[in-house]
């Protein structure tokens, strides 16, 4: 039997989305604190919903080019355990180092010159596809990867596939790309933003069953 795949539910902005999450046993739970995003909470929102179950998901901050001080202020809010940055390779260090946490990188990839380097000191990495010309986020566009690129990608660290997942194709991309974990927003949505319960379920049963 394979590993069990490890799954993150992103954007939760609601209390049912966030007891959705704690309740079907995702390994992350993500606040999206970028404000172009349809799925964006301030620090205070992000801490109340938080404050509904201390403990369960790990918290996972997701930031695009943020100052230092920015982080800095959300943490004074709300606890996070991990930081997904939109930001280039060579900023990793200055953000583990100044706030003691393990740092995942997002990234696009379309050909395999843009996979991470391994000698590049994030912790992890969010991989899914570039975004679109227009898109308006770097990341979060529900555009999905290719899978048969991302085969090829290996890595000792923890990396999350990402991009136009859903219940029902969730567990094709692992297999194929023998990604070790699962990363999804839009996938569990009903409209942008409004994440549902029953989907945010049968999307963590579905990483659940890879390899079984």
């Amino acid at each position: 039997m394979n590993a069990p795949r490890k799954v993150k539910i992103c954007g939760i902005n609601s209390p049912a989305s966030f007891d959705a999450v704690v309740e079907s046993g995702a390994d992350y739970l993500g606040f999206v604190f970028f404000p172009a995003s349809p799925r964006y909470v301030t620090p205070g929102e992000a801490a109340a919903l938080s404050a509904r179950h201390p403990g369960g998901p790990q918290r996972v901050g997701l930031f695009v080019n943020p100052r230092l001080d920015e982080i800095d202020e959300i943490l004074n809010e709300v606890s996070l355990d991990i930081l997904q940055l939109h930001v280039p390779p060579e900023a990793i260090p200055t953000f583990r180092n100044r706030f003691g946490r393990p740092v995942w990188r997002a990234l696009g990839v379309a050909t395999a010159a843009d996979f991470p380097s391994p000698i590049e000191l994030s912790d992890g990495y969010v991989i899914e596809a570039k975004p679109p010309a227009n898109a308006t986020r770097p990341g979060g566009n529900a555009v999905q990867a290719d899978w048969n690129l991302l085969s090829h990608y290996h890595s000792p660290k923890l990396w999350l596939l990402a991009g136009g997942l859903t219940p029902t194709n969730v567990a094709t991309a692992l297999t194929q790309t023998a990604a070790p974990a699962a990363d999804v927003s839009s996938g569990v949505e009903t409209s942008p933003g409004l994440k549902s319960p029953g989907l945010i379920r049968q999307f963590v049963a579905a990483v659940r069953g890879v390899g079984k």
